[in-house]
Formats: C-alpha cells, sequence, structure tokens
C-alpha cells in the first residue's frame, strides 16, 4: 500500500491510498415498486386510494426512490472489469479471507507491541519536520459516520452498503469503547461511495466537508491512479493535528462485493487512527498482503490499545512504550 503525506492549514491531513483490493462493477438494479393499490384494498392493508388522473399533460417527475442510475460508462465498465479478475485472482489464491485468522495464524504479545508501535506511530512516509519518529493519531471526540453515495449507486447498494457501515459501526464501538454513531447528516466522518462517473459529486462533497484542502490533494483523491483501491484522509486542527476532527474515505463503486468490504474495514479504521501497514502484521488487514478482508482479533487489540485513556494524540514511541505492555496485559481475561 501506498502512503502520501500531506500538510495543508489550517487543517492538516493524512492521505492513505491503499492497494487493498480489486473491488465491484455494480450494475444499475431495477428497482421495480407497486406504487398504488386499489380503492378497495387502502381500508385493508394501509394503502393510500389512487390519486384521480393529473390535468396536465406534461410528464410527472419520477420519484427520487424509483429512480434509476444512468449507465455506466465505458471508462467505468472497464474499470470494474478490471477489479472483478483481480479479486476473482485473490480468491483463487486463498486471500481475502473473511475468518478474522485462527490457528494457522498464531501471534503473540511481543507482536502484538511491535505491530501497534509501527502501525499506530509511523507512515510509510513520514510527516515533514517529525524525522523518522512519528506520533500517536486518533479521535478524542465522538465519530459520527456519515455514509454518502454518488448518482451512479443504486438504490438497493444503497441499503447494501449503510447495512454493512452499521455493522461495522457498532463493532468499533463496542471494541474501543469510544462513542461511535451513524448518522444521516453532518457526520464528521464521512464514508463516500462513488465511481469514476461521479467525480463532480465526489469533488462536491470534499471540498464541502474539508474546505483547507488543496488542489494537489484533491487531485491525489480525484484522479488516483486505479492501483489506489480506496482512499482515506483524516486530520485535526493546526494547533492539535494529531487529534482527529475530521475524516473523509472514499470507496469506488466498481468495486466487487468482497474487495469493497475489505474496502471499508481498512479505510475506516486506518481513518480510526492505525494509519500505517507492516509486512510482519499477521492475522491483519494492515498488511500489503490481501491475506485478510475483514477485521481480525489481532486488530481489535490494536484499535484497543489505540483508544485506552492513558494514550493521548501526538504521543511518541518513547512516552507511551512504558504503557504499552500494562495495558495489554489489562486486556486478558
Amino acid at each position: 500500500m501506498a502512503l502520501a503525506t500531506l500538510q495543508e492549514q489550517p487543517f492538516r491531513t493524512d492521505l492513505k491510498a491503499l492497494g487493498i483490493g480489486h473491488m465491484a462493477y455494480l450494475r444499475p438494479h431495477l428497482h421495480k415498486m407497486r406504487v398504488a393499490c386499489s380503492l378497495a384494498m387502502a381500508t385493508l392493508v394501509g394503502c393510500a386510494p389512487l390519486a384521480p388522473p393529473p390535468t396536465s399533460l406534461v410528464p410527472q417527475s419520477r420519484p427520487p426512490q424509483l429512480a434509476r442510475p444512468a449507465p455506466p460508462s465505458v471508462a467505468s465498465a472497464e474499470l470494474a472489469q478490471f477489479y472483478r479478475g483481480l479479486e476473482q485472482d485473490l480468491l483463487t489464491r486463498g486471500l481475502l479471507r473473511r475468518d478474522g485468522g485462527g490457528p494457522d495464524t498464531p501471534y503473540s504479545d511481543e507482536d502484538l507491541l511491535r505491530n501497534f508501535e509501527t502501525i499506530a506511530f509511523f507512515d510509510e512516509h513520514f510527516r515533514q519536520g517529525l524525522g523518522s519518529s512519528g506520533a500517536l493519531s486518533r479521535w478524542q471526540d465522538p465519530v459520527r459516520f456519515e455514509p454518502v453515495f454518488g448518482p451512479s449507486i443504486s438504490a438497493e447498494q444503497q441499503k447494501t452498503d449503510r447495512a454493512a457501515l452499521t455493522r461495522y459501526t457498532q463493532r468499533l464501538n463496542r471494541v474501543t469503547g469510544h462513542p461511535m454513531s451513524n448518522v444521516t447528516q453532518d457526520g464528521n466522518f464521512k464514508v463516500i461511495y462513488a465511481g469514476l462517473d461521479d467525480r463532480r459529486f465526489v469533488q462536491k462533497q470534499i471540498t464541502s466537508h474539508l474546505p483547507g484542502i488543496d488542489t494537489v490533494q484533491l487531485s491525489s483523491l480525484l484522479d488516483a491512479p486505479r492501483l489506489y483501491y480506496c482512499i482515506v484522509i483524516a486530520g485535526g486542527p493546526s494547533e492539535a493535528p494529531f487529534a482527529y476532527t475530521n475524516a473523509v474515505a472514499l470507496i469506488r463503486s466498481e468495486h466487487p462485493a468482497r474487495t469493497r468490504e475489505a474496502c471499508l474495514h481498512e479505510e475506516v479504521a486506518q481513518g480510526l487512527g492505525l494509519r500505517n501497514d507492516s509486512p510482519k502484521a499477521r492475522p491483519s488487514i494492515f498488511n500489503d498482503d490481501d491475506e485478510f478482508a475483514r477485521l481480525t482479533s489481532h486488530d481489535e487489540t490494536l484499535l484497543r490499545i489505540l483508544y485506552d485513556s492513558r494514550l493521548t494524540p501526538g504521543m511518541n514511541p518513547e512516552a507511551a512504550r512504558p504503557l504499552l505492555l500494562d495495558i495489554l496485559n489489562e486486556m486478558k481475561p
């Protein structure tokens, strides 16, 4: 996975371009709905009686719930085919696992502490001015996840994605003990599901949520190469840059189901503060090998450590190291 580090004023962000997966072409679904019922049935099942025919001959607008996404462009369809092929290759090789690890993936306390320090304190490209040592990043305030859908996303797919995000939010809330919820507006962590054909929509969403983003950062999101499958930006105010207050995750709508799920799990977890990857982390989604599609037991432990009250945003590894073993030992039954 590639990581590009960004600096901006007054809002500081970290750009994470993830190469975990290879994700679904969403064909527009024909959504057929019954929109009226007979007058006789209205008293039985609670349907509204049929309205009188309109007097105007001008065609009426199609209700939003019945609107169909436009057919995908050639570029979007080709990208979807590319991602389907990559996902199938990963599945054929036994990757994108959903089991969370098992007897074949043992890990020790030493592994956990080493991986936590690498993943929570360091970036693949270190921030300017911090040298080779990073600092811990996390949210202090409650996290409000808001799913946002581009015009190319069908109503059926939106329902599926909302449910997946809700389940994941509930799991993260339970694991971290940090307040997290799902909202329909005014979220501080937006999860945008959109494809190539939704470029203008995505641009409007990002610039509205992160008004301080510069043109280089924005272009990195809007024009990311196809091997940058998912991206998350998280940051805090200039006076407390490691205390996250806003985030945007972008998940391409061309991804198939399994890697769409993998993208959600890793992007959100990295937007919570586990921003790096390590080839030594196993079983883990914070690894470039694409072995796991879902947060593992190993990764849950990293999140529990990250959101322990004894750790604070901006803390360096040297200050945190004496606390980590105590935190880990207290988690054991």
